[in-house]
């Protein structure tokens, strides 16, 4: 009940904050109401009030049954992700939008077996995506573990003295990607590598990035699997029976039919799920967020800036589908883009409340977003704050579909409610839950189903989507507003 006060003081609060007159929130005079459509000007506060719960569960259920229906899971190249794709572009050409959905090269990436013993010892190991398979077999090796420096493994001095002919090298986790680290080991002999997590839990989610860039067998293990293994030392058998199947699969994108679209305001969130998922918190949760914003929001909207909505595919492979999505449009269509909000398991069930960092006031190690992108930081703690709910930076570490954007300059935002992490004793002072528990236990899990959600803290995120869009939609101007024009090309041009 305490829950259910809260929200609906958050999207009152939020009238109150944002929705007295446009002139509030972009320093311009309101739109005259008198438009072509007969349509009032769009209201961000309106459109985050409109975004319910049930609206949101409703879409959040369909996803269930999708995965039901199809092996339990919603991974890209199967047949769970075709029916999401479909529910998802159904939804919004019934909601007025133009939709298309547009191909990309994919690899299917499938671990067979995957299994490591030492000293009469088993471990846990994950497979990295795209790594080179030892085949079933597996290989032996003498374990040697890299230097333990500010930057493990991204050197070939770090192996200065070591000999790594024939070895399995144990890496920490940190500074370069997976990719580099394997690289350098294989360049000096290595036969695989074991990448051990520089944080608690499994290292079950990690990826060389692409096909060709696997050299050896990659594997990754927990901090405490890492520390066994070393104390261990000796020889490892390391199994990791992978292929790889070429492929194409399929984004979503539509865009409203009004509105500037040389000032496209951006939204995404990936539609897969890992395999053996059905991926309800990650990231049903954030789809059916951006979805219901679209209906709600509509087509054809009384908006001074286009909307468009994406929906990836193959997120969980390395980003691949916004990374082919941004790679492939010009620098004219890149540009046209003011911002771009991402929303990556908005439903958490011990739940924390992140914006990501735009500014780099936390600190947390994935320095500051793109010119505007602190902008976009404060509209959703604004949101959030002024409804009674305290939020934390997340940092831009590159692990969802914004990097794509993020490296390409464009202003880069969202809120998330937690992964793998643990909530701290302060974290349960604000927002409560269970302390050093992760924040969603089933994270990547096949427990990750609709009833380990939590609908509420979910539906308070998806206003806090619905207010953003809202926001930038009407204008991009403002204390909280993003570079437009020649500021705009000014920027992404590092002037």
């Amino acid at each position: 009940m305490r829950q259910t006060a809260v929200l609906a003081v958050g999207v009152a609060a939020a009238l109150v904050l944002a929705g007295c007159t446009t002139e509030t929130q972009s320093g311009a005079p309101p739109l005259d109401t008198e438009t072509q459509s007969g349509a009032p000007p769009l209201d961000a506060s309106a459109l985050a009030a409109s975004v319910t719960q049930d609206g949101v569960m409703r879409h959040l259920e369909e996803l269930q049954r999708i995965a039901d229906e199809n092996d339990g899971n919603r991974a890209s190249g199967t047949s769970g992700y075709a029916a999401s794709v479909d529910y998802v572009a159904g939804i919004l050409e019934d909601s007025g939008f133009d939709v298309q959905t547009p191909e990309f090269e994919f690899q299917k990436f499938h671990v067979n077996a995957a299994d490591l013993t030492s000293d009469g010892l088993d471990f846990e190991v994950h497979a990295l995506n795209y790594s080179p398979s030892t085949g079933p077999e597996g290989v032996v090796g003498r374990l040697v573990s890299a230097t333990k420096d500010e930057s493990p493994g991204c050197e070939a001095t770090d192996y200065d003295g070591l000999d790594l002919t024939g070895a399995v090298v144990l890496v920490d986790r940190g500074v370069c990607t997976f990719a580099d680290k394997q690289q350098v080991a294989a360049d000096r002999g290595a036969a695989a590598v074991i990448v051990v997590n520089n944080e608690e839990g499994p290292l079950d989610d990690a990826t060389l990035g692409d096909p060709g860039a696997g050299r050896i067998p990659t594997g990754g293990v927990s901090t405490a699997d890492g520390a066994a293994l070393e104390q261990a030392g000796g020889d490892v058998t390391l199994t990791l029976d992978t292929a790889t199947e070429s492929g194409t699969e399929r984004n979503v994108i539509a865009q409203t039919k009004t509105g500037a679209t040389d000032d496209v305001v951006m939204v995404g969130a990936h539609l897969d799920s890992v395999p053996d998922s059905p991926g309800m918190n990650d990231n049903g949760s954030g789809v059916s967020a951006i979805l219901e914003t679209a209906v709600q929001l509509g087509g054809s909207p009384e908006i001074t800036n286009a909307v468009r909505f994406a929906f990836w595919g193959a997120e969980e492979q390395g980003l691949i589908g916004s990374k082919a999505y941004v790679n492939g449009l010009s620098d004219a269509e890149r540009n046209d883009i003011a911002l771009y909000m991402n929303f990556d398991m908005l439903g958490s069930e011990n739940a924390a409340f992140l914006a990501y960092d735009g500014d780099d006031s936390d600190r947390l190690g994935g320095g500051p977003g793109p010119e505007g992108s602190a902008g976009i930081e404060r509209t959703f703690i604004q949101f959030l704050e002024g409804g009674g709910t305290a939020v934390e930076g997340a940092a831009f570490d590159g692990r969802s579909d914004y990097a794509p954007f993020f490296d390409r300059g464009i202003p880069t935002g969202g809120v998330f409610s937690g992964a793998e992490q643990l909530k701290t004793d302060a974290q349960v002072q604000k927002w409560g839950g269970r302390p050093h528990a992760p924040f969603d236990p089933n994270y990547h899990g096949p427990s990750d189903t609709i009833d380990n959600v939590d609908p509420l803290v979910l539906a308070k995120n998806a206003t806090a989507v619905a207010y953003a869009v809202g926001v930038y939609a009407d204008s991009l101007a403002g204390p909280n507003g993003v570079p437009t024009g020649e500021d705009r090309v000014n920027a992404r041009a590092g002037r």
